[in-house]
């Protein structure tokens, strides 16, 4: 049977898959995306993501019309069983990154519009057809796939996995699972609520040892409710006639509410100990999992996603040897994994049952709150190796001031001050007369933005011009 050719093969067509086939289209790289389910799954699963994923979502072409369906998360409030503020995150309006801090939102409405950005990027999406084998021979991988009744074969230079947490392509490769030891199992309700004016327009957990539970809006008219299991509740008892509802009766108050989906969840944290296996690669919930408490889940994988198109299309086209893709893992994992330890961190104070202990934390963290008052999460972590070049604000993630991302080039830029040099595939921004971007420079004559809009290096243009084509092999 004759293969088809493909630059990347990408199995799942979850945000993750949708994503990183956009970026990769959006770069010229000839891209099949294949999905064993035929239709988007309807409910959501992912609730929240933050100002980076928005500028991603701003690249994509889809912010604006993913702003009807979110809303800026409007804080989060710890409370304890007597209603006493335990800690509350504030939310920012607007962040370096020209978005708000976060987003709550419908994730059926965030993938159609990823698979309308695929049609129009003219990307072959194969849905109804499961990746069942593939082959990496070091020159490229031979894949399988089948739709139940025929056979496909697709010769692709890579293969993606973005086939979610049972991923295929992560157990045919064998590779193994670090364990956090994190595992709990809770309750997830999602509801339609046409009125929602007499609850909290912003996200509560409420650390009750007796039953913790987590109330978070999502897009306009949608909220989640979570209710952890008790030791000796089991998924079938949660799930019985009645007992949804008798849950949610102390916390609704009054109004009408839609049930659209019940099921029981163990939240955990996993990291897969290799990322790429040759020309083999794991993106998103194949290669870790986290928690929500921190609503990072969907956002790491899109990480993934931004970090690894540009990687992939430069070594597709030629332009970059095979070893830019080993600062993958090298930049991803220390981010993905300082998400989850965060995550995990606030599931230990959610997660508390013994009532003693549970009194003692809320003391301290009342105090605590009293003293300090609203906190802000912690801004994502910079990358500390990799494709870098060391230098002051190597590793951080660019601003963004008012639109400036709006028709620039999918490359690198390099801004500078005047007297750019010349760097394939990079293109030169004068900054001058642009006060913001001369501010954030300081005494810096320039600075390389990586594709992915973190800062690869400052210096001379000279010099970033060479460095980059050191790190990139090109």
């Amino acid at each position: 049977m004759a293969a088809d050719e493909t630059g990347v093969l990408i199995a799942g067509l979850g945000p993750v898959g949708a994503a990183l086939a956009a970026l990769l289209a959006r770069r010229g790289v000839k891209t099949i995306v294949c999905e064993r389910e035929t239709e988007i799954y309807r409910l959501p699963r992912a609730a929240h993501f933050d100002a980076e994923i928005m500028r991603l979502f701003q690249q994509l072409g889809i912010a604006d019309a993913m702003l009807a369906h979110s809303r800026p998360v409007g804080g989060y409030d710890f409370i304890n069983a007597a209603g006493e503020m335990l800690m509350q995150f504030a939310a920012a309006p607007e962040t370096a990154q020209g978005w708000a801090s976060g987003y709550l939102f419908h994730q059926p409405a965030l993938e159609a519009l990823l698979r309308d950005r695929l049609t129009a990027l003219n990307v072959e999406t194969l849905t109804g057809w499961a990746l069942t084998d593939f082959d990496d021979d070091g020159d490229g991988v031979t894949a399988t796939l089948s739709d139940g009744h025929a056979t496909r074969i697709i010769r692709a230079a890579f293969l993606i996995g973005c086939d979610g947490a049972n991923s295929f392509v992560r157990k045919t490769l064998g590779i193994a699972l670090d364990d956090y030891g994190f595992d709990e199992p809770w309750l997830v309700v999602d509801t339609v609520m046409p009125d929602e004016s007499h609850l909290k327009p912003h996200g509560v957990q409420l650390c009750d040892p007796a039953r913790p539970v987590t109330i978070m809006p999502m897009s306009p008219g949608r909220r989640r409710w979570e209710f952890m299991l008790l030791p000796g509740e089991t998924p079938e008892e949660m799930m019985a006639p009645g007992k949804v509802e008798a849950l949610m009766a102390p916390h609704m108050g009054a109004g009408n509410v839609e049930i659209v989906r019940r099921a029981v969840y163990r939240f955990h944290g996993l990291v897969a100990k290799d990322w790429r296996r040759g020309r083999v690669i794991l993106a998103g919930d194949s290669a870790h999992q986290t928690p929500p408490f921190a609503g990072q889940g969907m956002c790491a994988g899109l990480r993934d996603a931004a970090n690894l198109a540009w990687k992939l299309a430069l070594v597709v086209e030629g332009k970059a040897a095979m070893s830019l893709l080993e600062t993958y893992q090298i930049e991803r994992e220390p981010h993905a994994r300082g998400f989850i330890e965060l995550a995990i961190a606030m599931g230990k104070v959610v997660c508390l049952q013994d009532t003693e202990a549970a009194a003692q934390r809320d003391a301290g963290m009342i105090a605590r709150h009293k003293a300090g008052g609203a906190a802000t999460l912690p801004p994502p972590p910079g990358l500390a190796a990799g494709c870098l070049h060391p230098s002051p604000r190597a590793g951080e993630l660019a601003p963004q001031f008012g639109r400036f991302d709006d028709g620039r080039a999918e490359s690198a830029w390099l801004l500078h001050r005047g007297g750019a040099a010349q760097a394939d595939g990079v293109e030169a921004v004068d900054i001058r007369g642009l006060a913001q971007w001369e501010a954030w420079l300081g005494a810096q004559p320039a600075a390389l933005i990586r594709p992915d809009r973190y800062v690869f290096g400052t210096g001379t243009p000279d010099d970033l011009a060479a460095a980059w084509r050191r790190s990139t092999g090109g």
